[in-house]
């Protein structure tokens, strides 16, 4: 029996000889004191000093490894000289809508089906009648019909383009409906099923990136009560980015000379985790892009809105607002449909409603906007604009004789006072690269791991002197204990083994 306590006894002075040289070795601070205390109280010193340390130094990489879950970031500016940079898009309409010629006869048919005011009067329409334009034309679009025809073809409006001053034609642009300015027209944007060498660069023909326009608006030509302005709305924008110009767009009037001096501008935002920023392009946007074929346009924040705004209204009122008629592909949420929804009339007064709730409800918008994310990666341009009185002596015959070609009506007293006619709807508009040099905003990690495993290393070293290296002592130690408990194991094994045999 004592010998048996002998053992014990001697097992555990082992097992606190292996603890008590780590201690003595090992690089942590104050556990060496501990382990040569010869007093009581210097070994309370020392290991109330080890444990506040120690949560001292918990407590503030706990705090390192928090903020490194909150993916701090920054944004680092450059300026990189890019000589070879694509041109941008330039989009363009009429300012006008309708054309007066097409429009009248199917708008004065719609109105005498319903008894508004019958009436064959070809020649104008009175304000009255006006306010059944849009009523008109959702009838139109509910039918499926399309009001390309009543707006002006590119022919009859571009009476002159060059690019880098080399002749560029109508078939250069492709065109795109406006809910708001009727047909327009887009110059170097990306297409489906091209690759970026379909894209002009600034430097093409050995140019420095301009392009020139010269346009007629035939003022004469819109529709009384339609627009209280006269001109061209154009608008510079990314090769892949959807043309917003009803809220872009630049309103230029005519009998001036433009210049437009573009530079531009990147932001680079880093995906998930640092930001919830998206290039994903949902099933409806996509029916929406088609609108925009050939173009090859990429996701928008802003469609994302005019699409969920859309949605709701559809939900509520059976209809979609009328005012966003190209949204019309509809997902309600929950499901995997794609539902062609009709655009509401604009005497119903459901569809405004329904968008003011949507936007004034955070819950709402969550709900039913919440993939709209910021983009990822967008392309901006910073605009320089100076226009001068237009000097076109030389060029009146030229223009008349492009204007008498258009196949767009002429006004009645044109022989006589075409010279005034020219002035007050032609303009010009020169778009160029102000400078190479491109401003770029990148998102960038300001705490990355190795920068956490950093700031962990010098908490630990800092308190209490940790490193790897002291780790690798822990392991040993324990390495030690474990062998030894192994051994203690086998021997009393063996020991009862042999007292059986």
């Amino acid at each position: 029996m004592n010998h048996e306590s002998e053992q014990t006894v001697r097992r555990h002075r082992r097992r606190r000889s292996i603890i008590r040289e780590f201690c003595l070795n090992t690089s942590t601070h104050a556990l060496p004191g501990i382990a040569r205390s010869e007093s009581f109280h210097n070994c309370v010193f020392w290991s109330i000093s080890f444990l506040i340390f120690t949560g001292i130094m918990i407590y503030f990489i706990v705090k390192s490894i928090i903020n490194y879950f909150d993916y701090p970031t920054s944004i680092d500016l450059s300026y990189n000289n890019d000589w070879q940079q694509y041109f941008a898009a330039v989009s363009f309409c009429n300012i006008a809508a309708l054309r007066f010629d097409r429009f009248i006869q199917p708008f004065l048919n719609f109105t005498n089906s319903l008894n508004i005011k019958n009436t064959n009067d070809t020649t104008t329409i009175s304000e009255y009648q006006s306010q059944f334009i849009w009523l008109f034309l959702v009838d139109q679009i509910n039918k499926n019909q399309s009001l390309e025809d009543y707006s002006f073809p590119l022919s009859s409006m571009l009476q002159g383009c060059a690019y880098n001053f080399e002749t560029c034609t109508s078939a250069d642009f492709i065109s795109f409906v406006s809910p708001s300015y009727g047909l327009c027209y887009t110059f170097n944007a990306k297409l489906k099923n091209s690759t970026d060498d379909s894209l002009r660069f600034g430097n093409f023909y050995g140019g420095a990136g301009i392009l020139s326009l010269s346009l007629y608006v035939h003022s004469y030509q819109y529709v009384p009560y339609s627009t209280d302005a006269a001109g061209i709305l154009v608008l510079i924008h990314d090769n892949r980015q959807v043309p917003m110009i009803e809220t872009s767009g630049i309103e230029l009037g005519p009998g001036r000379r433009y210049k437009l001096s573009y530079r531009k501008k990147k932001i680079n935002l880093l995906s998930s985790p640092y930001t919830d920023c998206t290039n994903k392009i949902s099933n409806p946007m996509k029916a929406m892009l088609s609108n925009y074929y050939p173009a090859d346009y990429v996701y928008s924040q802003s469609n994302c809105y005019q699409i969920c705004q859309q949605t709701y209204v559809y939900e509520q009122c059976g209809c979609v607002n009328p005012y966003l008629w190209y949204i019309r592909w509809i997902v309600l949420p929950g499901t995997d449909n794609i539902i062609f929804a009709p655009a509401c009339y604009p005497s119903d007064g459901c569809f405004d409603k329904a968008s003011r709730r949507l936007f004034a409800s955070a819950s709402l918008v969550e709900i039913y906007c919440s993939d709209c994310s910021q983009e990822c990666s967008t392309n901006s341009f910073v605009l320089q604009t100076s226009s001068s009185m237009l000097y076109i002596d030389s060029k009146l015959d030229t223009i008349k004789n492009f204007v008498e070609n258009s196949l767009v009506p002429l006004p009645n007293n044109w022989s006589t006072t075409w010279r005034q006619h020219i002035y007050e709807n032609y303009l010009t508009i020169n778009i160029l690269r102000e400078t190479s040099i491109v401003e770029t905003h990148t998102q960038t990690s300001t705490l990355g791991f190795v920068d956490v495993i950093s700031n962990i290393g010098g908490q630990t070293g800092l308190w209490i002197g940790i490193s790897f290296l002291s780790i690798m002592e822990l392991i040993e130690m324990i390495y030690r204990l474990i062998r030894y408990q192994i051994h203690v194991i086998r021997e009393s094994i063996q020991r009862k083994i042999n007292i059986i045999q």
